[in-house]
């Protein structure tokens, strides 16, 4: 089965600015997936022209090193270190066997001037621009078809300086999607780590078509109010892993994607094998199948764990599991929603509904949510197989609400409370439900 055209989102979010957490040597890592590796051919963006007053654009400067590493091709790849300085640029490609080291006090920051921004095609998988019919800004950091490629160094910052096109989204005089401040098109062996993104202009890391990627030990900061800045969105990729992270936007922490209704059907390329882990913030989350998150903690948000779908999607949300989150004040703790609107067009097909198996939720703890869960299926296709385990979800329920909403759904509840729907039947207030369905 390889149609899966779902979105998840898990809601996310945090009480400290910035995460400089280590992982500790008993801490369960994915980030062998792919190893760091070590360049020895090391080159300045200052060898090129590169002027960090924050004025001059670096346009030519960006494009002109990585040319060089492209085409001199050394041995075990090029390092391209960024000095501290603000560097100004227009977008820019990335290329195979390269390390775009960021030092401490080095910002990499986009122009404003919107009109010099390039054009791309729509991605297969979505037919057209994800908020405006035809083409989409090429993002700030863009890679197509590229390998063994690392973006790290001391905190440095990408700098999006999105408040131009938020304001252009608020004021409807978009012509096209909005850039993303990182994607990686068609890619593989790919490492993100140690860098802060801050502002992008929509989603901020966004391998689409990838596998073996780890983006670890980031920091992801946008305004709560700016439109549609998720953290990290991998979209028909595999082999994933995101841990060890701080992300403050104003949309989702961690977006699993694969495609976009009858798009995403058609092109069949599902999202698998993501790990999520130890991740701070204030912003949703998505996935497809074989989705693991834990050790997540949420602080004011809309919803806590939410995962969702929709009509005309099809393809199936399986062994999705999400263990030991903490949340704190949120409207809704846990959301399951299987038709949420939101279609590229009206060509998307009725009939094309989407399967829930297999969607294990585990020792939660919750102060100050409003409204403990929902979970709604679809009449011809209920969610089947949700586990519900060890939760404790406290706060303050309108009078005359019930603290769960449920239909069109099965499965099992253990040590949960308030005790949740009668469509999840319990196997007794011992052992674990998912042995149980």
């Amino acid at each position: 089965m390889c149609r899966f055209v779902v979105w998840i989102f898990l809601c996310f979010a945090a009480t400290a600015l910035f995460l400089t957490r280590l992982v500790l040597a008993g801490d369960v890592t994915c980030s062998g997936i792919v190893p760091m590796r070590h360049r020895n051919d090391v080159i300045s963006i200052k060898d090129f022209g590169g002027v960090g007053d924050g004025k001059t654009l670096n346009t030519k400067a960006f494009r002109a090193a990585i040319y060089r590493i492209e085409h001199l091709r050394r041995r075990g790849g090029t390092l391209l270190y960024i000095p501290p300085g603000v560097y100004l640029t227009e977008s820019f490609n990335l290329t195979s066997h390269m390390t775009l080291y960021l030092s401490k006090d080095a910002v990499i920051r986009a122009t404003q001037d919107t009109g010099s921004w390039p054009l791309i095609a729509p991605l297969p998988s979505y037919g057209r621009g994800r908020e405006l019919p035809g083409g989409r800004y090429m993002s700030f950091i863009h890679a197509d078809g590229v390998h063994d490629v690392i973006i790290t160094g001391e905190n440095g910052t990408i700098d999006g300086q999105g408040e131009v096109w938020w304001n252009m989204w608020r004021q409807r005089t978009l012509q096209f999607t909005r850039p993303n401040l990182i994607e990686l098109i068609n890619s593989r062996n790919i490492i993100i780590s140690n860098v802060i993104f801050r502002d992008s202009p929509f989603w901020n890391i966004h391998p689409v078509y990838c596998r073996n990627v780890v983006v670890q030990f980031v920091t992801i900061l946008a305004p709560h109010d700016s439109p549609n800045t998720d953290g990290i969105d991998p979209d028909s990729s595999s082999n994933v892993c995101i841990e060890d992270s701080y992300i403050s936007t104003g949309d989702d922490l961690v977006a699993v994607k694969s495609g976009w209704d009858e798009y995403g059907i058609a092109y069949g390329r599902p999202s698998s094998g993501i790990t999520i882990r130890r991740i701070t913030g204030s912003s949703p989350f998505a996935g497809i199948a074989n989705v693991f998150a834990e050790h997540i903690n949420l602080y004011n948000m809309g919803v806590g764990i939410h995962l969702k779908t929709n009509i005309g999607r099809g393809g199936v949300i399986r062994n999705i599991t999400v263990s030991n989150v903490y949340m704190e004040k949120a409207r809704t703790g846990i959301k399951i929603a299987g038709d949420v609107g939101d279609h590229p067009d009206d060509n998307f097909n009725p009939n094309a509904l989407p399967v829930v198996k297999g969607v294990v939720i585990r020792d939660v703890w919750g102060l100050d949510v409003l409204q403990p869960g929902s979970i709604i299926g679809l009449k011809n296709s209920p969610f089947t197989g949700i586990c519900l385990s060890k939760i404790n979800l406290h706060g303050k329920i309108k009078p005359g609400t019930a603290p769960w909403k449920c239909s069109d759904v099965s499965g099992a509840a253990v040590g949960v409370s308030p005790w949740p729907c009668s469509e999840l039947t319990s196997p007794g207030q011992t052992g674990s439900c998912s042995s149980f369905i």
